[in-house]
């Protein structure tokens, strides 16, 4: 379970929102919506560790995150608005990259998979990244849905760049991942169809 208890974001001089609080239990996936410049993006970087609140705090299981540290960490597959692809790598290169970064082991094979499973096919793998579209390099970042097994996902405007087909099959994955006791938090802008069972909303104002 992940909990926002009393939350304040200020950027600069601006109080992006303030006195948040939000529950996510296993098996659900939270939108995190609202205009640009709202704090969506901050929102999702406080629960991941990356920006600490003004105030407040982020509960893993009933525990503080700042004391929980590397433990929380372990946990969590942060997937931001940037696809962070070396444009000399290949994908396959750029996805076990990626994975290693993050402290997770892939092999060459594994890569191979995912890639096919969100639709990049051979030869697109052998293929320096700098010769691919907006839309398959954003395919090689979301890859790592299918080799992540820790159970929070984070992932900002996952589906920027991606048409109709690649949508649903990255919608797909989500709800695997929340039938397995899963958690999700997404920023986006657009509508996510999964059973509403599954999904809550958070709007922030800004």
């Amino acid at each position: 379970m992940l909990q926002a208890v009393a939350l304040n974001c200020r950027r600069g001089e601006r109080q992006l929102f303030s006195d948040l609080n939000v529950t996510v239990e296993r098996g659900k996936l939270l939108a995190v919506v609202g205009e640009n410049g709202s704090g969506k993006t901050s929102l999702l970087r406080i629960f991941s560790s990356l920006l600490p609140p003004e105030q407040g705090s982020v509960l893993w299981e009933g525990q503080n995150i700042n004391q929980l540290k590397e433990l929380y960490s372990a946990q969590l597959m942060y997937l931001g608005h940037l696809n962070g692809i070396k444009d000399d790598l290949t994908a396959v290169e750029n996805l076990m990259g990626s994975l290693a970064l993050a402290g997770e082991v892939c092999s060459r094979a594994g890569a191979q998979e995912a890639l096919e499973a969100i639709g990049l096919k051979r030869p697109i793998h052998r293929l320096p990244s700098k010769v691919l579209s907006q839309g398959q390099k954003r395919r090689v970042a979301l890859a790592r849905l299918w080799l992540s097994t820790r159970p929070l996902w984070l992932l900002d405007e996952p589906f920027t760049s991606l048409d109709t087909a690649a949508t649903s099959v990255v919608t797909q994955r989500l709800l695997v991942h929340l039938q397995r006791g899963g958690l999700v938090v997404v920023v986006t802008h657009q509508e996510i169809v999964l059973p509403t069972e599954r999904v809550q909303q958070l709007r922030l104002a800004g």
